[in-house]
């Protein structure tokens, strides 16, 4: 064997290191111990159980004499990365080899004479270890990579799915919209044609009585009155032909009537189906964005400004919405939030927080939010049976019971810090005392109750041409108070305080119901109709519909429907239920996929038509053509559904 071979031989020996580490030693003479050369530094190339190679950048002539002489010995002191003691070793040189001819940068083969069996195995574990590392984080990450990437193939292919859903579900609507459409104009040419047969008839009736006199005349007076009688006959047949032609006419409309009234049935069995899917997956959409440490959902999805703000009233809707579909356990971790986690200020709530870690992201506290909140805790109360939270609802209406006090007439502040009253949050009080009194029984939410509801008859009900203000002193059109009147007060007792429920469901229809160009997020543009946040004409921006409050009107006008039905006006009844068939199919034209990777392009509805647009209410629009917003999401599932989050479902 050469003695590159034996070389060669020895470095077999060795696991080849990708890392490095430190490594001294001396060099001493075994027969006398004396130190020859005292403590180099080296470090590792390659190892082994029976020696190492070590790298030495600077060894010096002498000492690589010394080291070739071969009569020396050489101390180790093996130094391991994050260990606080050395391994110690004794070797001898194997072998040596310079890097480069005239360079001072040796390898080292050194095999061990003496080294404890135990740090012996210490050293070789943590090499195999590292040996074992790079491949062991490879093969991990490799494996996250393909679950990573099968994992967007498949959620790519969702999003997609559920976007080519929406599309067909709105492709649906619009040829639904357009048969009708057709069927209406059908219609309208048929009653037009009945009536000109009908006249027809009567012309007819009134010639021939007219010739049955001439006949008469002609017995008594002769052939003098024959060509009249001939130009009677000539008209009735005219008539007669007339009337053959438009009966044909006629025949061939109920014809054409009978194939596009199959064709509207179809479609709507279509929608029908499409649309049991997209409020599925409206509901999915829902549920995919909850944290799962806070239990909190970001309020809009798309609108970076307010990325992962997830606002109280939001929260309620939704603490209602799993209470509504039985998914109990994901309103009690957004309900633990509130009772164990979340900042207050004075017993109240600020009205957001962020969804990731439940820090307070808007440092304001309102009213309104406070009292969603408690109607939500008093929904889930209702529902469930279950008291654990009951606690927390009736601190925040001592909250709020306390801004009562500080009012002379009892009116609710919008705020420990504001001074404007507004009526929404005053309907929601009276919505969520009334919760309270049924369900502890206390006294005091009743009287709480009513005083509020005679802060409305004083400051919000009353004028003929606005029944609503906006709020004290505020004759603004909030659409929301029209809505929520009736959804709040309801119809029986509002007519017992001299409102005309029926007067104020007709004054929102005719000054906040607008028509839009809704341009979609794929580029196409769709005719909705539904309720602008205020009369249209109030601003310079033009239309714009709100799909929440669209979706409030449309649980109103349910509310309605029932109330006629409880009186046995079924025609009423019958006319506000085909109001709210017909607005809630239109919001079907402005559900869009999520927008995120996470919502996987689970339906969604938009917080309005245009983004970043006035409201007229002091706020704008969430940024972003393809904003998801909760709001808007879950009361369009509530109208749906005939859930009223200000009753409880018994309540008329």
């Amino acid at each position: 064997m050469t003695q590159g071979d034996s070389l060669k031989t020895e470095q077999r020996r060795y696991v080849r290191m990708d890392t490095v580490f430190p490594v001294e030693f001396r060099l001493f003479n075994p027969l006398t111990k004396q130190i020859v050369f005292d403590w180099q530094q080296g470090f590792t190339n390659d190892i082994g159980k029976g020696g190492i190679c070590l790298s030495v950048h600077k060894l010096g002539p002498e000492l690589a004499g010394a080291l070739k002489d071969g009569k020396v010995r050489l101390t180790l002191r093996i130094e391991l990365p994050f260990s606080n003691s050395v391994v110690r070793a004794q070797a001898k040189l194997a072998w040596m080899k310079q890097t480069k001819e005239g360079d001072n940068k040796y390898l080292l083969g050194l095999s061990y004479e003496n080294i404890d069996t135990a740090e012996n195995m210490r050293l070789m574990r943590y090499v195999w270890a590292k040996k074992l590392f790079v491949p062991a984080v490879f093969t991990v990450v490799f494996l996250l990579g393909l679950g990573f990437a099968v994992n967007s193939y498949f959620n790519a292919k969702l999003t997609r799915g559920n976007r080519i859903l929406v599309e067909q579900l709105v492709g649906t609507l619009k040829e639904s919209a357009l048969a009708k459409q057709q069927l209406k104009g059908i219609d309208r040419q048929m009653q037009d044609l009945k009536f000109k047969i009908k006249a027809l008839q009567m012309r007819t009736h009134l010639v021939e009585k007219e010739r049955e006199k001439l006949k008469e005349q002609n017995k008594s007076e002769g052939a003098r009155t024959n060509k009249q009688l001939d130009e009677f006959n000539t008209l009735i047949n005219r008539l007669a032909e007339e009337k053959s032609y438009l009966q044909g006419e006629l025949s061939k409309l109920k014809t054409q009537g009978e194939a596009v009234s199959q064709e509207v049935i179809a479609l709507d069995k279509k929608e029908e189906s499409l649309g049991k899917a997209k409020l599925d997956k409206m509901y999915k959409w829902l549920k995919v964005h909850q944290n799962p440490h806070t239990g909190l959902v970001m309020s809009f999805e798309g609108d970076g400004d307010i990325a992962n703000w997830a606002f109280i009233y939001d929260q309620s809707l939704l603490i209602q919405a799993y209470t509504l579909f039985f998914e109990f356990d994901r309103a009690k971790k957004m309900l633990d939030f509130f009772s164990k986690k979340a900042q207050r200020l004075n017993g109240l709530f600020f009205n957001a927080y962020y969804a990731g870690d439940g820090n307070p992201a808007e440092f304001v506290v309102h009213s309104g939010p406070n009292i969603w909140l408690g109607l939500a805790i008093m929904q889930y109360t209702r529902q469930t049976e279950d008291s654990t939270y009951l606690g927390l609802a009736e601190e925040i209406a001592q909250g709020i019971i306390v801004l009562q006090a500080q009012d002379k007439d009892s009116g609710i502040r919008g705020g420990p810090a504001v001074e404007w009253y507004a009526t929404e949050h005053n309907l929601d009080a009276y919505a969520f005392f009334n919760m309270l009194y049924k369900v502890t029984g206390k006294r005091k939410y009743l009287d709480a109750r009513e005083r509020v509801l005679k802060w409305l008859i004083k400051y919000a009900y009353g004028k003929a041409e606005v029944p609503i203000n906006r709020g004290k002193g505020d004759s603004t059109i909030a659409t929301d108070t029209y809505a929520w009147s009736v959804a709040a007060v309801g119809p029986d007792k509002l007519q017992e305080i001299g409102m005309d429920p029926d007067k104020i469901m007709e004054f929102a229809e005719q000054n906040c119901l607008t028509e839009v160009s809704y341009q979609r997020p794929g580029g196409k543009t769709v005719k909705v109709r539904g309720f602008d946040f205020a009369p249209q004409r109030h601003l310079s921006r033009g239309g714009v519909i709100s799909s929440e409050w669209t979706a409030q009107m449309v649980m109103s006008f349910k509310i309605m429907a029932d109330f006629y039905a409880r009186k046995k006006m079924p025609q009423k009844a019958k006319a506000y239920e085909t109001k709210a068939e017909g607005y809630l199919q239109e919001l079907g034209n402005m559900i869009i996929s999520s927008p995120s990777p996470s919502g996987q392009g689970e339906n969604c509805l938009p917080y309005a038509t245009e983004d970043f647009v006035d409201t007229g209410h002091g706020w704008m629009t969430p940024k972003g053509k393809s904003t998801g917003s909760v709001a808007g999401t879950t009361y369009t599932l509530f109208a749906f559904y005939d859930y009223n989050p200000l009753a409880f479902k018994d309540e008329k």
